[in-house]
């Protein structure tokens, strides 16, 4: 799967992606099986729907768990992951928060690790 970031025209002001999502792209770590990153048209989707659904938050979607509504993001402020569970009221959507992408990585792969696990059993 190739996936390409989201074009400068698109995103926030003062908005640019940490270096350590573009390494794991260029690593094509892209797909740990219930989460996996969007490919552009999938994230400018995402980002025109958050931008309506959540209008007082500035979110760049970057990925997304298929087993439920959450998608990674990113703000402008810092390298903070933030899970937003989508669709859910305004106030009431973000789930958790990583202190940065690599962060974030480790609970993927917990995530996918502890997820093949239970589909074994």
């Amino acid at each position: 799967m190739d996936i390409e970031l989201l074009d400068k025209n698109v995103l926030p002001e003062n908005f640019s992606y940490p270096s350590a999502l573009q390494k794991i792209i260029e690593l094509n770590l892209v797909n740990f099986d219930i989460w996996y990153l969007f490919d552009k048209q999938n994230g400018l989707k995402r980002l025109e729907g958050l931008r309506k659904r959540y209008p007082d938050r500035v979110l760049v979607p970057f990925a997304r768990r298929s087993d439920n509504d959450d998608i990674a993001c990113l703000g402008t402020e810092s390298e903070k992951v933030f899970i937003i569970h989508d669709f859910a009221s305004a106030g009431h959507e973000e789930r958790e928060t990583y202190q940065d992408i690599w962060t974030w990585l480790k609970h993927v792969i917990d995530s996918m690790i502890d997820y093949e696990r239970m589909e074994l059993e």
